[in-house]
């Protein structure tokens, strides 16, 4: 080492970020890869950049200014990061330093040619790639200028972009410092980029090399279109070759310089098809050191590859482990999808659902999969999967059907092989009897009470106890025949009637409004609660001004004490609360905080409902969509009965209405009764996370929500003295990483995310195509919503948000119409539109990015598309 200032990469390892930075850091550990060449070179630590910064005291105040400004303010953020350039820049570099990095210098050769790159501590991390946000500068020549290209990239740390990117991330601009990598230039016939692993799909079995003539910067600033070579079990098996007019080539006295190519070289490979597998063999190599997928920098040299860069490929979903690590081929459908809540889980979430679900999940970047191979692999099992997949949603069957088209990938298995139980399961009850209905309530009332009055009296290891006892009971209730048969009876009626009444009338989606305001429905009944809420404060103008500046979650204890009508106003939320004070967005995560503890949520959507609504509102929404699937019964049975075998026909169809009608709004209690006893279960884990603070086993209660049950429960039982802190930072990190990633809804052990697609040729040109789940058209404003307590409704509005579990069904009763990128003809949001006559189309696929908020649409709830009309 010389002085604390420089340290050679061949003494650089990747624990040294923080003194180095990331790519330091992964160079030096490059260089320590078996038949892997580096170009030669030293690392000018963070040391270097803190006593830079130390030079001059004005930039501290000029950095606490930039940590106030808002990531959207452009202007502010381009004018104070360039005063803060300047100043570094400006900065004379102190004799010792300046000593210490020409010395370095020396050993390369005083005049050799170098490549000087910035390496921040916040740079190409296994969670977060800040790729090409601070600066490299290329062939150098002589100390001089390696020192006034090193002040730049010191200074680099603060360009407008690299300045944003950390606001919007959340990170602490004085908690990133700057290193510099020096390294000998060199001069390559070719160069581009490998992925060890294709950045579309995720094919984790598939490298894409991209290649062009000369230095890399040519293919890095888009001068160039590369030549394009796709690799799998070790050979070429696609490539596009381009015609490369241009190149970036070094100059004698230092700088680069953009040169044409001779037309007869242009569109001839970059590299032969051995060069690039033997380059993936090559990256294979890298791969496996660092243990994940790389994106990786490369120059042909005299026939041989040097790596300048290596970092993770941070935009790869990440393959969940199968038990017992085999290495057999897996097909994982993802769970998100069908629950309606796509964004990551806290580990204490996904391992309690993990241990209250009817079947085995895998978790993979904080989202749950299931495991459908053995069911694909024989054909009974796999036609009852893929058709109930299909009704539900049909991008998961065509992704599915991709997969099962690939012959290889998936082994055939006997019908009697281990397929696991039927898809379809116990026969439908075959009589409307209302009473079964009430019967599985009130079980499940009963079930609750008890779990209720026991659960209080447990704390420490007889808590963790208790609790696993209740998931067993938990999964007895959703097991019980006769739940699931009731939840099928409404389902299989309402196929049945979509598809006879379009085969017998032409009329589709006819049960979309046979099915309007179904009794028993716990999520519509909880929306129009809610205007009944409303129905009480409007008539109260303290009130309504009062809430109008709600900000704290105590605010119900100072609405009791406000004269003109708080009590009143308070008992109605209350009331409200505590009968679905449970739910929330993402209610399937035990750690998302519920109504209950975070009131505040359902203020903008009360008042809202003040705005909108008149008195009485609930009744008649109610009382109108009776009426309104009344007349459809009698519309339909009195059409029917003029046709052939009319008679019959009728009396069948009267029958399955009877039976949508008895059972469909039964389909959303059971998830009503598992966020019920969600709730009971988080109460009692808090108190014991209070008890862990209270100790000093924990920092705070919500750390208990980064380890997993069992973690949780091992250190109740072992008595442990203190939860390790970087154990909790990392999985924070990790949490808040996993929401740059989009869950696939069929991902393979291979990495593969498998997109369906709708393939259907019947809808308008330039139309958002979906799936139709609740007839009907409407024009209307779209609110692009992504979070509910950003709801600001007026009538007419169309909803537009990514996914919609129960927890958003209050916003239900203000809107004309609903589009998601997520859902299916059975899931929450898709029953609730059709309780309430909402047109609704879902499973559009990146809505919320291609409706802006404003804009007039018109949403096809009968046939499945939107137009964006203005």
């Amino acid at each position: 080492m010389i002085g604390q200032y420089v340290l050679g990469l061949q003494e650089v390892d990747e624990t040294q970020v923080a003194v180095v930075g990331g790519k330091g850091a992964h160079l030096g550990e490059l260089s320590r890869v078996d038949g892997i060449r580096v170009p030669n070179g030293f690392c000018v630590t963070t040391d270097a950049f803190r006593r830079i910064m130390a030079e001059a005291p004005s930039l501290g105040e000029r950095l606490d200014q930039l940590s106030r400004l808002d990531p959207d303010d452009r202007e502010g953020i381009r004018t104070l990061s360039a005063q803060i350039r300047r100043t570094i820049e400006g900065i004379a570099i102190p004799g010792d330093l300046a000593a210490a990095i020409t010395g370095a210098l020396g050993r390369l050769g005083e005049e050799a040619a170098c490549a000087v790159r910035s390496s921040a501590t916040a740079e190409d991390l296994p969670t977060a790639s800040f790729a090409g946000q601070q600066d490299t500068y290329l062939n150098v020549v002589g100390p001089s200028a390696v020192l006034r290209h090193v002040s730049r990239c010191w200074a680099s740390l603060f360009t407008e972009r690299a300045v944003t990117y950390r606001r919007r991330n959340g990170i602490d601009h004085r908690a990133v410092h700057m290193a510099v990598v020096v390294q000998q230039m060199v001069f390559p016939e070719a160069s581009g980029i490998l992925f060890t692993a294709d950045p579309v799909t995720g094919n984790r079995k598939v490298a894409t090399v991209d290649a062009g003539f000369g230095l890399g910067e040519a293919l890095v600033s888009g001068l160039v279109n590369p030549d394009v070579f796709t690799v799998q079990d070790g050979a070429v098996v696609a490539k596009a070759i381009a015609a490369k007019q241009r190149a970036v080539r070094a100059l004698p006295a230092g700088g680069t310089q953009e040169v044409a190519i001779d037309p007869p070289r242009q569109e001839r490979p970059a590299l032969t098809d051995a060069q690039v597998v033997w380059l993936v063999q090559l990256g294979r190599r890298i791969e496996a050191h660092f243990g994940r997928p790389q994106d990786i920098e490369w120059c042909l040299v005299d026939d041989g590859f040097q790596i300048v860069q290596s970092r993770p490929i941070t935009t790869l979903f990440p393959v969940p482990v199968p038990p017992g690590g085999d290495q057999e081929n897996h097909v994982y459908v993802s769970v998100g999808h069908q629950q309606m809540m796509t964004d990551p889980m806290k580990p204490l979430g996904f391992s309690m659902w993990q241990l209250t679900a009817m079947v085995p999940m895998h978790e993979a970047a904080g989202r749950l999969f299931v495991d459908v191979t053995r069911r694909l692999a024989s054909p009974a099992s796999r036609a009852a999967l893929l058709d109930v997949m299909g009704r539900g949603d049909p991008l998961i069957r065509d992704a599915l059907e991709t997969v099962i088209d690939r012959d290889d990938f998936i082994p055939t298995l006997p019908d009697a092989g281990p397929g696991g139980p039927p898809v379809g399961g116990p026969p439908a009850p075959t009589e409307a009897d209302p009473a079964i209905v009430t019967e599985l309530i009130e079980r499940s009332r009963a079930s609750i009470a008890a779990l209720e009055r026991d659960i209080r009296t447990k704390s420490g290891p007889a808590l963790f106890d208790f609790l696993l006892e209740a998931f067993e009971e938990h999964k007895r209730i959703l097991s019980d025949p006769l739940n699931f048969q009731a939840i099928m009876a409404g389902m299989e009626a309402t196929w049945w009637l979509n598809d006879q009444l379009q085969e017998w009338l032409g009329e589709k989606n006819a049960a979309d409004t046979l099915t309007l305001s179904a009794p028993d429905n716990v999520t519509s009944e909880m929306g129009l609660a809610l205007l009944d809420v409303a129905d009480v404060i409007r008539p109260l103008p303290q009130v309504v001004a009062f809430l109008q500046g709600v900000e704290d979650e105590g605010f119900l204890d100072e609405l009791a004490k406000l004269a003109g009508g708080g009590t009143e106003a308070r008992d109605a939320i209350e009331s409200y609360l505590d009968r679905y004070g449970m739910r929330c967005v993402g209610e399937i995560d035990i750690t998302r905080p519920r109504w209950r503890e975070r009131p505040t949520t359902l203020v903008p959507v009360i008042l809202d409902n003040v705005r909108n609504f008149e008195p009485g509102a609930a009744q008649r929404r109610f009382e109108q969509g009776q009426q309104r699937a009344l007349q459809k019964e009698q519309d339909v049975l009195s059409r029917l009965r003029a046709l052939p075998d009319g008679e019959q026909k009728a009396d069948e169809t009267k029958r399955m209405i009877d039976r949508v009608r008895n059972f469909i709004g039964y389909r959303e209690y059971p998830k009503y009764g598992i966020v019920s006893r969600y709730f009971l279960y988080k109460q009692a884990l808090l108190e014991e996370a209070e008890r862990l603070v209270q100790a000093g086993v924990l920092s705070e209660k919500e750390d208990s929500f980064y380890l997993t049950f069992q973690e949780l429960h091992d250190v109740v039982r072992s008595n442990q003295d203190q939860v390790d802190d970087r154990l909790i930072k990392e999985r924070k990190e990790a949490f808040r990483s996993y929401h740059a990633l989009t869950p696939p809804r069929v991902l393979t052990s291979d990495g593969e995310a498998v997109t369906g697609a709708y393939r259907r040729d019947d809808v308008p040109a330039g139309a958002l195509i979906g799936l139709p789940v609740s007839a009907g058209t409407v024009e209307g404003r779209a609110r692009v919503i992504l979070d509910m307590a950003d709801a600001d409704l007026e009538a007419g509005d169309i909803l537009v948000t990514p996914y919609t579990d129960p927890s958003w069904s209050p916003l239900f009763v203000g809107v004309s119409g609903l589009v998601t990128e997520v859902g299916g003809l059975m899931t929450h949001g898709a029953v609730i539109a059709r309780e309430y006559g909402l047109p609704a189309v879902v499973g559009v696929e990146q809505a919320t990015r291609l409706i802006r908020d404003g804009q007039r649409i018109r949403v096809h709830g009968t046939d499945g598309y939107v137009e964006i009309v203005a």
